[in-house]
């Protein structure tokens, strides 16, 4: 059986003084988040803020055609929910888990009371919200902006970014909804990078063989968010310099 994630696999949690922890943990809510769970819905009330160990949750905005785009990613730097601290009930977008994992969720009295403080959650609550506005708006500049190939390059890598063991597992159709594009340019983008020895294709599967290549290959956008997210919530553990790792991580595609 694997071990049951720790509040402390999730890097913000993590950084709270003793005495804080004290007195939120016996308060935070174990959950499983499986593949494609809907945390929270477009306009309605918001009841818990989570922090997830080992999942990742993406925040899209989906349109009336039914058709969506990722605004941002969440894993386990942050947490889901800021609307609760910041003076909303609840939010435009909705989160929808992209990669399956479990998440600590704390009640939205505790997170307002804890909030009201104004001690070092309140800091670290909103020190992670400006990285998480530089992500959305990055996103948008590379949505308007770059080519499915970048997107895809700039998707992997903040993906991975936020994973222990380098695995991701989703459909084509889910990528494509992520990055607001067919399923039919993801499979192009994929075997492009593929044929520029940047990621090895088949069966289903994507293997990151040359990760300073992706980097290189994925636009700015990347290095501006993983720069700005380095600089923001320092307690992160030290990673390595961008365009310059060792880690040859692999994500799983499955086919519809």
């Amino acid at each position: 059986m694997s071990a049951i994630p720790q509040p402390q696999q999730n890097h913000l949690l993590a950084a709270l003084s003793p005495d804080v922890q004290i007195r939120l943990f016996p308060h935070l809510e174990l959950v499983p988040l499986p593949l494609r769970a809907l945390l929270y819905e477009s306009g309605r009330r918001m009841g818990h803020v989570y922090f997830p160990t080992d999942s990742i949750v993406s925040l899209q905005y989906l349109m009336q055609n039914g058709t969506s785009t990722a605004l941002s990613v969440v894993g386990n730097e942050g947490l889901l929910g800021i609307t609760l601290f910041m003076g909303g009930e609840s939010t435009p977008s909705r989160s929808l888990v992209q990669s399956a994992g479990y998440a600590y969720r704390l009640p939205r009295r505790r997170v307002k009371e804890e909030f009201n403080r104004h001690g070092q959650l309140l800091m670290l609550m909103l020190r992670y919200t400006q990285a998480l506005i530089t992500q959305v708006s990055q996103t948008a500049v590379c949505n308007r902006h770059h080519s499915i190939v970048q997107q895809l390059c700039r998707w992997l890598l903040l993906s991975m970014d936020r994973l222990t063991d380098n695995h991701l597992t989703m459909t084509q159709e889910f990528i494509g909804n992520m990055l607001g594009v067919r399923r039919e340019g993801v499979t192009r983008a994929a075997l492009k990078l593929q044929q520029q020895g940047v990621i090895s294709y088949a069966r289903g599967s994507i293997k990151v063989i040359d990760r300073p290549k992706l980097e290189k290959l994925s636009c700015e956008c990347y290095s501006v968010v993983r720069k700005e997210t380095d600089l923001l919530l320092d307690y992160l553990p030290q990673r390595q310099v961008i365009a310059n790792t060792d880690s040859i991580p692999t994500a799983k595609l499955e086919k519809q």
